[in-house]
Formats: C-alpha cells, sequence, structure tokens
C-alpha cells in the first residue's frame, strides 16, 4: 500500500506483559500465553516495537482491532487522532525529538480495550529505548497501572508528553542562539537556519493541535473504554498540551520578529555600504572638479596662446602670475567643494 512503512535496520521487538487485578504484572513469553492469562482476569500490555504486517495481523480477530486501524500503524502519513470501534479505542499519537537542529516525529499507536492494551510504536530516534523507560516509569507507578488499561493508557501519554517538554526546551534554547547572532554578530547568523526551525516547530504546532483534540473528546467521555474515573488524570495531560501549544505561537512570533530585525539590519548595512560608495564618487567628484580648470589652464598655457596674449616679451612677468592664478583657481575650487561637502554631510545626519 501507499505509505506503508519500510523495512528499518531498527530490530522488531515484542514485550507481553499480564497485569492481574492483585499483584506485579508479570512477563509472557509470547502471544499465545498472554491470551490465555488475560482469561484468567486482570488485563494484558502487549508491545510491538517496528513490526511488520504479519506480526500484528493475529490481534484482529482475538483482540477485535479493526483493519483500518492497523493499516494505520503501518502508514507513515496519519496525524494524530481517536477514533472509537466496538472493542476499542484506537489512539495515535506522536513522539518527538529534537536533535542537530532537525525534529524527528515519530508514530506511538495504542489500542485500549475491556482488558487490554496494545501499543505499536517506531522508535526510530532518540537515545536509549523508548520502551525500557515506559516499563520502567509504569514499574513505579504500579499502583495506577493495575487499576486497568485505561490508567496505563495516561501513564504512556504522560510519558510521552514529558518528553515534548525536553523538545520545547531545546527549540527554545536554539531561539535564544539565533536571537544573540543577530543582536551582537550578525555575521555569524544563518537565514537558513531560521527556516529550518520555522519547519520544524510547524511540524510540532500541528500535532500539538491534533493531539489536543484527542484530550478534548477523551475529556469529555466520548470513548467508552475510558473510565470516569482515569478523565481527571487526562486532563493533566491536556494542560501541558494546551502550554505547548501557546509556546509553538510564541516560538512562531519570535521567529517572524528574527526574521524582520535580520532584514532591516541587513538594509541597514547595504545602506551604509552605499553611502559609503557615495563618499567616494563624492571625492573623486572633487578631485576632478578641481584639476578640470587647472588642466584648462595649463592647456592654455603650455601654447602660445598666452605668449600672444600677454607679450613675449612679458614672459618673467606673466607666467609667475599664471601659476598663482592656477594655485588661487585650485584652493577655491577646493575650499567652495568641502564646504558643499560639509553642508551635504550636515543634511544627512
Amino acid at each position: 500500500m501507499n505509505g506503508e512503512r519500510q523495512m528499518r535496520n531498527n530490530t522488531p521487538v515484542q514485550r507481553f506483559f499480564h497485569v492481574p487485578r492483585d499483584g506485579n504484572p508479570v512477563v509472557v513469553p509470547d502471544l499465545g500465553a498472554a491470551m490465555a492469562a488475560m482469561k484468567g482476569g486482570g488485563y494484558i500490555w502487549l508491545n510491538f516495537i517496528d513490526p511488520a504486517r504479519e506480526d500484528i495481523t493475529p490481534l484482529i480477530e482475538p483482540l477485535g482491532l479493526h483493519p483500518l486501524a492497523i493499516e494505520d500503524c503501518l502508514d507513515d502519513e496519519q496525524i494524530p487522532k481517536i477514533e472509537d470501534y466496538p472493542t476499542n479505542s484506537f489512539v495515535l499519537f506522536n513522539k518527538f525529538h529534537f536533535e542537530a537542529g532537525e525534529l524527528f516525529v515519530d508514530e506511538v499507536d495504542l489500542f485500549t480495550g475491556k482488558n487490554f492494551l496494545v501499543m505499536v510504536s517506531h522508535n526510530l530516534h532518540g537515545n536509549g529505548s523508548f520502551l525500557d523507560r515506559l516499563e520502567q516509569i509504569a514499574g513505579l507507578d504500579r499502583e495506577n497501572v493495575m487499576k486497568g488499561p485505561d490508567h496505563l493508557l495516561h501513564v504512556i501519554l504522560d510519558h510521552i508528553v514529558d518528553q515534548k517538554f525536553e523538545t520545547m526546551e531545546s527549540i527554545r534554547e536554539e531561539l535564544d542562539v539565533m536571537e544573540e547572532n543577530i543582536l551582537y554578530d550578525i555575521r555569524t547568523f544563518r537565514p537558513e537556519d531560521l527556516m529550518g526551525l520555522r519547519r520544524n516547530l510547524l511540524k510540532l504546532r500541528k500535532s500539538i493541535t491534533h493531539e489536543r483534540e484527542i484530550l478534548v473528546k477523551i475529556c469529555r467521555k466520548d470513548s467508552p473504554f475510558i473510565t470516569e474515573q482515569s478523565i481527571y488524570d487526562f486532563r493533566d495531560i491536556y494542560d501541558h498540551l494546551a502550554k505547548f501549544f501557546e509556546e509553538a505561537e510564541i516560538f512562531r512570533e519570535m521567529i517572524s520578529s528574527f526574521m524582520e530585525i535580520y532584514l532591516s539590519m541587513t538594509n541597514n548595512r547595504m545602506a551604509m555600504l552605499a553611502n559609503r560608495t557615495s563618499r567616494f564618487v563624492r571625492r573623486l567628484t572633487i578631485i576632478n572638479t578641481i584639476f578640470m580648470p587647472l588642466t584648462l589652464l595649463a592647456g592654455i598655457g603650455g601654447m602660445s596662446e598666452w605668449s600672444m596674449m600677454t607679450g613675449p616679451s612679458n614672459w618673467k612677468y606673466t607666467y609667475p602670475l599664471f601659476m598663482v592664478l592656477m594655485a588661487v583657481i585650485g584652493i577655491g575650487n577646493y575650499l567652495l567643494l568641502k564646504w558643499y561637502e560639509s553642508r551635504d554631510d550636515t543634511t544627512d545626519e
């Protein structure tokens, strides 16, 4: 099918647990043993990491999972959502990981029913095992985990949302660095980095927007497989997502402001360069204007016209007078043009 996950380098992992009504969760060796344990009471927790289609299709009949939901687990192009089926509720959430200026969005699919919870995750990015950390958290919160699959669902979603906090902090640090570069050393600022961060922020905001809708439906008691006792815990997750959404909006405004500041400062630098070029041209014009009448006089004086005008016998007086005249004209032109230049500088200020 289109969009189905390609074979990954990650090794598929399957871990199954039986959570009895009283007592600690117990590891079961395979899917058959998990189904048998479920009939004895309590509920089962089935975990699949990077599964193939044949790994999860056997769950369709015994647990009543819908084939379309299975297709969603194998599709990269899905958005966060919640869908209710006769035997379970299907929740699709996103897990974030921010590294080296890039936001990675991984999918976590969850099926929660009366006596089971199935998690299909794609742990492609991040340090450490997502499942190992999740099992550790569930072990520390055994009291809630033993209450039922919907409480375990809360533990899982709460952990995913906590990881979003780390992502938001990383993006905030990136923005702080960019702000310092713009204000204090614009030469080290790279607009392409800002645009890359903007794309990441749009992906993050899109995901959080849909995840908020999931929590709204859960808190509105739309899902028959999430009990009223656990809804209060889900409201806390909704509050976190609402906060992250507001921060994403603030970050987006900051990025727009940074780009405006960068463009303004760039325009100022270009204007300064243009003014500097204009001053150089003005100085060359002054020099040229000073020497143009002198060149004219030198051309006249260097030929016979000056002797013809003053008489050849008067050269001892007329040529020194000619040199003095050139000096007076040159100095006069220089002082006049300097005065015009100073007046223009005053007007520019």
